[in-house]
């Protein structure tokens, strides 16, 4: 990849700017040659990768060296994107907003700093994945339980500040989050909550602290530069029970959700639920043209053949139940009530106990099994996740369901969802797969993507997340009292960052200097 200046900087400033970098953290660890920056490009993208090309990258390995990087970005007026290690697939991986803009890459930073077994805690810089930290547990035979995303392959604390999560009841990473030391685009560092205290005894045990919380400021943000974070784990329970169940009809979703509802509001079930469709039993394990090899997305009879084929229904989901046995039990009893009401199929049950921890499945364990999915076409796969958040009600998630379906159908792509039953609301993840090398499949997930953003802004739903390309368009459907949001987050930017040297773009949150007018696309 051919190098991308960042805008308004010359060659030879630049590269004094990439020699300073080089007396904090090495030359070698500065990282700047055409295959350097091929490595941190969006591997998964649906056009031109140049969209979002770094010129470089700069790997520290302390927050020291963090601070020093970012003053000395500030002083040369180059655009730096950190990333903790970069796996964020579907959503654009190592890459940056802007082009041009130099990787500040956290990899390095991977030291465990503590886990506390009796409390429930660890300490972690970005750069631990989520196999170090699996590891570092069962090493030790710390009965501490992780929640794991499907891909496994990244960051617990890149994933926590995407607002990633997992189907257990630690799984809303990010409001497990306590705590964080964070470099301000200054250098300074601070950090939140307790920690704001030197000697700090409850830094990673109380969410606040005194005045205002500023953990979930640096979520999803471009105000800071997290290098270390504490994180709450569960403490391993005395059993699991793990209930599967399949349903065969595409309304059937209905129901569900009217069921897992208030069983999720009330606590009888303590964990996100992924209701998926069928084809997800067979993108992991088989391509395409073993199923269909005809135009446009497949066909009723093909999904059914899929679903025969794969012993799966049209939606299906797994239910856990954790902790002690007799009150897993009486959960249990709770369950099979509510879901009596609608179907006379009885779940699939296997127990896990700590007493007996071979038989069904136990702790989460990371895995990168699921981006297999990216083969279902060929070629060089790559996928997009469109996620909005809907209101908990059959009608409402059926009509998101099926105007979803629908547009899926008219670009010609095979529909692929997960509704995750979260409580109070219904994520709805929705992967785009495609075939980069087929142009005309890639112009088809543009239009696509762009139909289902309008579409569900329209109805008052928002995404809770999304791609690099499309970070403007979903920032501005939020626009409450004229996108009042956004002129808070950019009077916050240039408070903290006034040389715009942080991520610029990220979530839509772009500096002064390169700001367009507000809600514009």
């Amino acid at each position: 990849m051919s190098l991308v200046l960042p805008p308004g900087v010359t060659r030879a400033a630049f590269d004094a700017a990439l020699a300073a970098f080089a007396g904090v953290v090495g030359r070698q660890w500065v990282l700047a040659s055409d295959e350097d920056r091929e490595t941190y490009l969006d591997i998964y993208a649906a056009g031109d990768e140049a969209d979002h090309a770094p010129s470089a990258a700069v790997a520290p390995e302390s927050t020291e060296q963090v601070q020093a990087i970012v003053r000395l970005a500030n002083a040369h007026r180059i655009p730096l994107w950190p990333i903790s290690r970069g796996k964020n697939f579907g959503y654009g991986g190592s890459a940056p907003r802007m082009s041009g803009t130099v990787i500040l890459d956290l990899g390095r930073m991977k030291r465990i700093l503590e886990v506390n077994e009796p409390l429930g805690y660890c300490i972690i810089e970005p750069g631990v994945g989520f196999y170090d930290l699996h590891d570092y547990l069962t090493a030790r035979k710390i009965p501490l339980w992780m929640s794991i995303p499907g891909n496994g392959w990244g960051s617990v604390v890149g994933n926590a500040l995407e607002r990633g999560f997992a189907a257990t009841p630690y799984g809303d990473h990010t409001a497990n989050i306590c705590g964080m030391e964070v470099v301000l685009p200054s250098g300074d560092l601070v950090r939140t909550g307790m920690g704001a205290m030197a000697n700090s005894r409850a830094w990673p045990l109380f969410k606040h602290g005194f005045g205002p919380s500023w953990d979930q400021i640096f979520v999803q943000s471009n105000y800071g530069v997290v290098t270390r974070l504490a994180l709450w784990l569960m403490p391993q329970p005395e059993e699991v029970l793990t209930l599967t169940m399949s349903v065969p009809e595409p309304d059937d979703l209905g129901w569900l959700i009217d069921v897992l509802t208030p069983l999720r509001i009330r606590g009888v079930l303590e964990h996100p639920i992924g209701i998926t469709s069928y084809l997800s039993a067979a993108t992991t394990t088989s391509q395409r043209s073993e199923w269909y090899q005809g135009e446009g997305a497949i066909p009723e009879s093909v999904i059914r053949e899929i679903m025969s084929k794969r012993a799966v229904g049209w939606w299906n989901f797994t239910l856990r139940l954790y902790g002690h046995a007799e009150i897993n039990q009486a959960r249990l009893n709770v369950v099979r009530r509510a879901f009596a009401a609608h179907t006379r199929q009885q779940f699939q049950i296997t127990r896990w106990s700590a007493a007996n921890p071979t038989h069904g499945p136990g702790a989460p364990a990371p895995t990168v099994a699921p981006l297999q999915m990216i083969n279902w076409h060929g070629g060089r796969g790559g996928h997009l996740g469109f996620s909005p958040v809907v209101p908990p009600e059959a009608g409402r998630v059926l009509e998101q369901m099926h105007a979803t379906r629908r547009r899926y159908d008219e670009c010609g792509i095979d529909y692929s969802s997960t509704f995750y039953v979260c409580g109070r609301h219904v994520t709805n993840i929705n992967l785009i797969l495609y075939n980069r090398d087929d142009p005309h499949m890639t112009a088809n997930v543009h239009r696509l993507f762009d139909a289902l953003v309008k579409d569900s802004a329209a109805k008052g739903y928002g995404e809770y997340r999304t791609h690099l390309s499309y970070m403007d368009q979903v920032a501005a459907s939020f626009d409450f009292n004229g996108h009042a949001l956004q002129r808070l987050n950019e009077t916050v930017k240039d408070a903290l960052d006034p040389n715009g040297i942080l991520a610029p773009g990220k979530n839509g949150i772009w500096p002064r200097a390169l700001r367009k007018p507000t809600g514009s696309p």
